[in-house]
Formats: C-alpha cells, structure tokens, sequence
C-alpha cells in the first residue's frame, strides 16, 4: 500500500548541554546567579560536605568517603586537617551553643551515628548511634532534629526526628520517606524544612508548641524537584529564604519562606558536565555571599567551594541558637 508523502520534520539539533544536567523549562526563567571559584579544597575527588562558620569566622567541612574534618581561616585561606572518621562517612557539622561541633555520620549506609567534640578534634563522643545520621539543625533550647537518611522511592523507610536537650529522648516528626537528606528550621523555629532525596521532593513542616510534634494539617510538600539525582543540603538566610543544594545537577535553587522557587544559582562548567555533585549551600555570617561546595567527581577539575551573592545577609542565630 502506498502513503502519500508528506511534510517533512526536521528534528532539531541537540544542544551538547542537554547531556548532563539542563535546567528544566519551568525554571529556566528564575532569576539567576553564576558562581565563581572561591576555594580549591584538593586537586582529587572528594565528597565535600557540611559548611559551618564559628563564631570566629573560621569554616569547617568535611568530606564524607575518607572522612577528613577541615577547618579553614578565610583570611588567610590556611586550611587545616582537624579529625578523621575513618569509615564513619560523616556528612555534616554542626557547632552547638557551647562550642562544641556535632558531626552526622551515615556510618556503613545502615547503622550511622552523630558524635561530639571540641573544635581542635579531642574529647570525641557518641551521643546518638543506630541512625544513618545525615544532616542536623537546632533549636534553642539545646536540642536538635536530624534526618535518618535511609528509603528508597519505592521502600520509604527514612524519616525526620527530634533529641531532646538531654539527648536521652528521640522523638520521630515524620516518617516513610525516600531519603530524607537536608534540614532547616525557619527564624522562628515553627517551620521545619526537610530534602527529601530518593522522591525529589521539598517538605514543609508546621512544628506544634512543643517543637516534637506536627500542627494539625501542618505537612505539605511545596515543591517537586526535577532531574538526578535530587535535593541535598539546604540552609536558610535572614529573610525566611531556604537555598537547596541540587546534586548531579551542579546549582543552587532558592525558595522563599512559603517554599515557591525564586531563583538558582549555577556552579560554572556544569553545562560541560563538570562540578555537578553539589552538596551544600551556606552563607557567609554578616554577609550576603553564599558558599557552595562541589566536587568534579571523575572529571579531573578537583574538589571546590564556590561563591555567590544570596537574596538576603545571613541568618545571624543559625548556627548559635
């Protein structure tokens, strides 16, 4: 049987960048940064995670598969090796009100634990183990919530929890989720924000009075995420805005206080393919400038922290509450 020929269709080129991470249609218009190269932590792979800034203004991280804890002076950009968590996989710090750094540690990927110590590296100490610890934040009164980061997109078995200030109570907030990975908690502490990973999802959580339970039809998800491999870790500024750290996709999405997206911030390369495990967002205290930090995986441009402007100054209480 014979068809009639018809009208050609001319199947448009494809555009090298669409191979790697592009951004997609419905955020292709928010306002948008380009960062730049603040800091070349290592000319080698490594998984850089947790920024947290003392109150002297030094900046720890860590990178999380050979478990080395750093600590650099901005000023001079002398970086120092403070603590190694051999086969703990640590991937976060956190600096409680005493001084003390609180690091998360998704140990063998089935049983993790969150240590303490003194910002020199001694004094270690378990004060929670049986979880796949990955990221913490807390409240003011001493204690903290942190993300179980287990589940897939089809066995949600991960979930979000609070410690009491005496670390003796472990209250669950949310439960069956895909990875729950970042957390942050509003200025005013009612509003609990988690990245759920493994579901590509962002959680909005209405905290009751006592901070370890939900307010009635307090849980929505305002945003679905597109892409691989989904939402890290997140951070808030001084104006309620929350910064989510996109990783394999090398960029920053910003969201204001009610969770709408209202810019991203791009890490240079990544329309090539390089640095785009990005991991972590936060920014610098009294400024406005917003650490990135990256790595360019097998690629062979090294580990980096990088540098943007943020929508607002610093959140001033968050790492001190």
């Amino acid at each position: 049987m014979n068809h009639p020929s018809g009208p050609t269709t001319r199947i448009p080129d494809f555009p090298a960048e669409l191979s790697f991470a592009p951004i997609p249609p419905s955020e292709q218009a928010l306002p948008t940064l380009i960062a730049e190269p603040w800091f070349k932590v290592s000319s080698e792979f490594k998984q850089l995670e947790g920024l947290c800034f003392d109150r002297d203004g030094r900046l720890y991280f860590l990178e999380v598969f050979g478990g080395t804890i750093y600590r650099l002076d901005t000023g001079s950009r002398q970086l120092t090796e403070i603590c190694r968590a051999e086969g703990l996989n640590p991937a976060a710090i956190k600096i409680h009100k005493d001084g003390r750094l609180f690091v998360c540690c998704l140990g063998d990927f089935k049983n993790g634990q969150i240590f303490t110590m003194d910002p020199d590296g001694g004094n270690r100490r378990t004060i929670l183990d049986g979880y796949v610890a990955d990221d913490l934040v807390f409240a003011k009164d001493g204690g903290f919530y942190f993300t179980h980061f287990v589940g897939t997109s089809c066995e949600p078995t991960g979930g979000v929890y609070h410690v009491s200030a005496d670390w003796r109570t472990v209250t669950p907030i949310l439960e069956k989720m895909a990875g729950p990975n970042g957390v942050a908690l509003s200025v005013d502490e009612r509003m609990l924000w988690v990245t759920e990973t493994n579901a590509n999802r962002l959680h909005l959580i209405e905290l009751d009075s006592s901070g370890t339970g939900i307010a009635p039809y307090g849980t929505c998800v305002p945003y679905h995420f597109t892409g691989y491999h989904g939402p890290d870790s997140c951070s808030i500024d001084a104006a309620d805005n929350l910064y989510v750290a996109m990783y394999c996709q090398g960029r920053v999405m910003a969201f204001n206080r009610f969770g709408f997206p209202i810019g991203q911030v791009l890490i240079p390369g990544r329309e090539r393919g390089h640095h785009l495990r990005t991991t972590h967002p936060m920014i610098v205290p009294g400024t406005n400038d917003l650490l990135i930090c990256t790595n360019d995986h097998e690629k062979g441009e090294g580990s980096w922290i990088f540098r943007s402007k943020a929508f607002a100054v610093s959140h001033e209480s968050f790492q001190f509450q």
